[in-house]
């Protein structure tokens, strides 16, 4: 099989303890070195916090695996420092389309307005993901990475949590604060804590390729309900970079494993497909089935779980690292603040609550999709032919067509840390929303909203001259803080430049103001995960300082 990509070995640094025999103490360990462990261990350590990170490998994923990265997954990237470079290598995409045999019924745009930065998905092998965010991990210094160090036991405690480690020299133990378990679906940190985790594993197998083919066929996600190349079942295309094509064909629970990913019996199925005698070459074939679970909890006292160690849905929608990643998004800060006496430990209960919605509604959308694309039942089966035959023709019925719903943010409408509105407002960008972008203008030159913000709690504050802001507006902005964490004012404006000391954000399209309905005295206050926590009609200092209390779990 060709291979398209070279696979770094992280070489193997004997640690301390081995050395002295004694065991070593860190503030926080994140376990697993994919994505979403990698995630978490880069946000903690551009936070200023120590971390150590311990892998049990020594490079990166085997096979692309994950592919498709959402918006909101990139817009985190960029603020962990490292976007730009997954965008540039990864191919970028909006349009979808799902085809009955050989004729569309059904297309969506996961973009369908302008003046955004990063487009709906792109699509990149896992292996980059990882390379590059291990590029990322090493330009931190607070941050210390170790391959090829296996945990083997957990011991949590009222007051740390014990680990014991095994490496290619021998074993040793060390202590944490706090342990971020980013393990993998099969979590072995979880099984070592008898934690249950519930849901149902989905009765199908199918067949990814990653083929290596110079093909004209668009950027876009194509998927195939019956077409005449694999009839009676469903196949999905994406181009990856470096000319992969990951397909996707679906086999039916009966398909033999071994049998089906062997190259004699794969070749003659791409042939199909593609219908020509075009060159290709196989690079991954892997067979798999997947399953909708979640934990009841996702912390437990000071083990933390993230990503599929936590929750795990079927590939169908790309939720799979795009969940992950925004589980540490949302972690992190939250646990910041209690490290650093900021914030009281219950604040942790708030992730469990606030991405333990966002696990039920993907699942949802998971099983929703799965049970459309492999119905169950002959009944499900010609509801969803009826469905597909219409859609070509009826409006109403291509709202049911379902070939997996994409990944997008979770709105936190309901979560417990927001301000409820207290004010009339227009538009998407309510109390626990994720934040829309918009264009803006700044001293250095034009860029875009999310790029401003982040990292820590801010007050957007809207005037339509910036130059004109009065004393007493100043002065409140300024203050703004509660139990010890400042919040950083910018105005917003359509022109001037407020007061030295307060950034200035120009709206000069007017985006923003359309998007989250601005109107001069506006308020906003947003966590440092880029969520709207409140919004007020006018600046009143007190009213912002209760709501950072509330976001901050400190009522």
């Amino acid at each position: 099989m060709q291979k398209t990509f070279t696979y770094p070995k992280f070489d193997f640094v004997r640690p301390p303890e081995l050395a002295d025999g004694k065991p070593g103490h860190y503030p926080i360990v994140v376990v697993g070195a994919g994505p979403v462990g990698l995630s978490a261990a880069i946000d903690l350590a551009q936070l200023g916090q120590d971390v150590l990170l311990l892998d049990n490998d020594d490079t990166v994923s085997i096979g692309s695996r994950g592919v498709c990265y959402a918006k909101r997954a990139l817009e985190v990237l960029d603020r962990m420092g490292c976007g730009d470079k997954f965008v540039d290598k990864g191919v970028s995409w909006d349009v979808g389309r799902t085809f009955l045999r050989e004729g569309e019924v059904f297309n969506f745009n996961l973009r369908p307005e302008a003046d955004h930065h990063r487009p709906g998905m792109i699509n990149l092998q896992q292996y980059y993901l990882e390379e590059y965010l291990i590029e990322r991990a090493r330009q931190l210094p607070q941050l210390q990475m170790r391959f090829k160090n296996n945990v083997i036991s957990v011991v949590p405690g009222a007051d740390k949590v014990t680990v014991r480690v095994e490496t290619p020299d021998g074993p040793y133990s060390l202590t944490t604060d706090w342990l971020v378990v980013a393990d993998g679906a099969r979590s072995p940190i979880r099984t070592m804590m008898g934690l249950d985790i519930e849901g149902k594993i989905f009765m199908d197998r199918f067949l990814i390729a990653d083929v290596v083919m110079k093909a004209d066929f668009p950027a876009e996600r194509w998927f195939w309900f019956d077409p005449p190349f694999h009839p009676n079942q469903s196949v999905l295309l994406h181009k990856q970079a470096d000319n992969v094509w990951r397909i996707d064909f679906q086999l039916g629970w009966q398909a033999d494993p071994v049998e089906e990913r062997k190259p004699e019996n794969v070749i003659p199925r791409i042939k199909a497909m593609l219908g020509d005698e075009r060159e290709f070459e196989l690079e991954w074939v892997s067979i798999y089935t997947f399953q909708c679970r979640r934990m009841n909890s996702f912390n437990h006292g000071r083990v933390l779980f993230v990503g599929d160690a936590a929750h795990q849905v079927s590939p169908f929608g790309a939720r799979g690292a795009n969940s992950g990643i925004q589980d540490t998004d949302n972690l992190v800060w939250k646990l910041k603040l209690v490290m650093d006496g900021k914030a009281p430990p219950t604040l942790l209960d708030s992730y469990t609550e606030e991405r333990g919605f966002a696990a039920d509604e993907n699942i949802m959308n998971s099983t929703r999709s799965t049970d459309f694309i492999t119905p169950k039942s002959n009944t499900s089966r010609t509801f969803r032919n009826a469905v597909l035959e219409l859609a070509a023709q009826h409006p109403f019925a291509r709202a049911l067509v379902n070939s997996g719903r994409l990944s997008v943010p979770s709105w936190l409408a309901s979560s417990s840390l927001n301000t409820p509105d207290t004010d009339a407002f227009q538009g998407q960008m309510i109390p626990g929303a994720p934040m829309a972008d918009a264009p803006v203008r700044t001293a250095g030159g034009d860029g875009w909203l999310l790029h401003q913000v982040g990292n820590r709690f801010q007050a957007l504050h809207y005037v339509d001259d910036a130059a004109a802001l009065d004393t007493d507006t100043t002065r409140a902005l300024s203050q703004l803080a509660s139990h010890g964490i400042d919040v950083e004012p910018i105005v917003v404006a359509r022109r001037g430049q407020a007061p030295a000391g307060i950034r200035t954000l120009i709206d000069g399209k007017g985006c923003m103001a359309q998007r989250y309905d601005l109107q001069p005295g506006t308020t906003y206050l947003l966590r440092p995960d880029q969520h709207v926590a409140a919004r007020w009609r006018t600046l009143n200092a007190a009213s912002v300082k209760a709501a950072l209390a509330r976001a901050t779990g400190n009522t």
